[in-house]
């Protein structure tokens, strides 16, 4: 039996660390694509510094609203969403639904998202962990620039999980203006839901990307576009965008080309980085269970599975990968066009130059250590920001 290592960080090993895992079958078929890259520990991007926004309680996520170049939103994994405005930290929380979430571990306020019509609407989104354990998607509108209104809530979509690991939980809305779901396996070892498990069906809603329009219309919660890949269909759910995932624990879209990028968690061998050009991603399979990066882990097929463009493995002493953004800050030349991401067993931070089916110039970045790196972020000048569990937050800058 393969155990997973067992991950003595701080309090964050329970947080997004591999599981265990069964026996190994035998190497059986090939990947669709057989591209990626083992990562050498080099140093890259010089002239890059970073510089400190505060500290936060276990933050989550930074993001901002389009067009509000004055602040930026924190989230934290108990239940609040903080305010810094003109580079200040506000006293009071934007939101405070701590009373809602279940948090610890891997549970909490995992994501959140601003609409784009924002400024008009008020409104945005939430994913967090419920107090019964379920996923729960929830639209609040704003009552000013800097508080929300508790009493606006309206859940969207609701996922029951009878687990406590695996839960995804990032939001982003693409450059279609609608709304992008990453969602775990469901949690455990292997996936072990139902005859393939989750990520593998196409019934289920965990182990995916999803792509819906959060807008109420017609007494419905939420739509599905008619252009996801499998609408219509009645052996799947039609909000699935992509699928094949374990824990995408971060994903973002290239400002400049509308490239997708996925940060898959590994199980207890090899962490993964996905790319695809703007739409490819559309009904992609990204492999799990029956693979873990370009390692078989099941003796099952995976139909046209997409192999990651990065991999990093755990022998290396990586242990949950911590999927990035491309840089198109301006005022940050040496990292511009280039990805940057973490893993939050590496104190270092990474970047690489990706295009489809493979990555160039992977390596560390010139930069101060970070521990426990659980996010990346960008806000609405393009600006880009690393979140460590412990607490702080920084901003890319030009060194």
């Amino acid at each position: 039996m393969r155990k997973a290592p067992l991950l003595t960080t701080m309090f964050v090993a329970p947080l997004l660390a591999a599981c265990g895992a069964d026996a190994m079958p035998p190497e059986v078929g090939q990947r669709a694509q057989t591209s990626g890259t083992s990562a050498p520990e080099s140093r890259a991007a010089a002239g890059v510094r970073l510089v400190s926004v505060g500290n936060f309680d276990s933050p989550l996520l930074v993001t901002a609203p389009r067009g509000d170049r004055r602040r930026i939103f924190v989230a934290e994994q108990g239940g609040t969403i903080r305010v810094v405005r003109g580079g200040r930290k506000l006293a009071q929380p934007f939101l405070d639904i701590r009373s809602l979430v279940q948090a610890g571990g891997e549970q909490g306020l995992l994501g959140l998202a601003f609409a784009p019509d924002y400024a008009k609407t008020r409104r945005f989104y939430v994913y967090y962990t419920a107090r019964d354990g379920a996923q729960n998607v929830v639209e609040y509108r704003a009552a000013t620039r800097d508080r929300a209104n508790p009493g606006s809530a309206r859940r969207v979509l609701r996922m029951p999980d009878s687990e406590s690991n695996h839960n995804g939980g990032h939001l982003l809305f693409g450059p279609d203006r609608l709304l992008y779901i990453g969602t775990g396996d469901g949690g455990g070892g292997d996936d072990q839901h139902g005859a393939r498990g989750n990520a593998q069906n196409l019934g289920s809603l965990l182990g995916k990307i999803l792509r819906i329009d959060p807008r109420r219309r017609g007494g419905r919660a939420y739509t599905t576009p008619a252009s996801n890949p499998f609408a219509g269909r009645s052996d799947a759910r039609g909000e699935i965008y992509s699928y094949g995932l374990r824990n995408p624990w971060r994903f973002s879209f290239d400002r400049a080309n509308d490239a997708l990028t996925i940060g898959d968690v590994g199980q207890d061998a090899v962490e993964e980085i996905n790319y695809a050009a703007d739409g490819k991603a559309r009904g992609a399979n990204y492999g799990w269970r029956p693979f873990e990066g370009n390692d078989r882990n099941f003796n099952e097929p995976a139909q046209g599975a997409v192999a990651p463009v990065i991999s990093h493995t755990h022998d290396a002493g990586f242990c949950s990968i911590t999927g990035g953004v491309v840089v198109r800050d301006p005022n940050v030349p040496a990292l511009r066009g280039r990805y940057v991401y973490g893993d939050v067993c590496q104190n270092r931070l990474w970047g690489a130059r990706l295009s489809p089916g493979k990555a160039t110039g992977v390596g560390r970045l010139a930069v101060r250590e970070v521990s426990s790196v659980v996010s990346f972020g960008e806000d609405a000048r393009s600006r880009v920001y690393v979140v460590s569990l412990g607490g702080p937050v920084y901003r890319f800058a030009a060194g």
